[in-house]
């Protein structure tokens, strides 16, 4: 897969536009892997954190990704658990300035997975 079709380019860079595109390209099996457990849904965000980290992206760039992530999964996906439906209620009840906050929240909730894996 060439570098134009990730939302991070290899400097580093975000690229806002691609995040959603990125997501859709999961096949559903994927997804439903991914969402059907709250500790898996943690450790695959802690790993894309990781990676993230890796090419120098800074804490405002992952909470930015986070934000779009969780935008979209409030659009598009049912929560599958309970934590993924306070996580919906939390999203969906929140202003803009919130949403960004949890967005962060959400980064150090990974970030501290990787924390407890070491």
């Amino acid at each position: 897969m060439t570098e134009r079709n990730h939302a991070v380019l290899k400097d580093g860079e975000l690229q806002n536009g691609k995040i959603e595109e990125t997501i859709e390209r999961l096949s559903p099996a994927k997804k439903d892997e991914i969402l059907a457990d709250f500790e898996q849904f943690r450790s695959y965000l802690s790993k894309r954190v990781k990676m993230a980290e890796a090419i120098g992206l800074s804490e405002e760039q992952l909470a930015v990704a986070a934000q779009k992530v969780a935008q979209y999964l409030a659009e598009h996906e049912q929560p599958r658990n309970a934590e993924e439906n306070l996580l919906q209620q939390l999203w969906k009840v929140g202003e803009e300035q919130e949403r960004h906050a949890l967005a962060h929240l959400l980064v150090k909730l990974a970030q501290n997975k990787q924390a407890d894996t070491h």
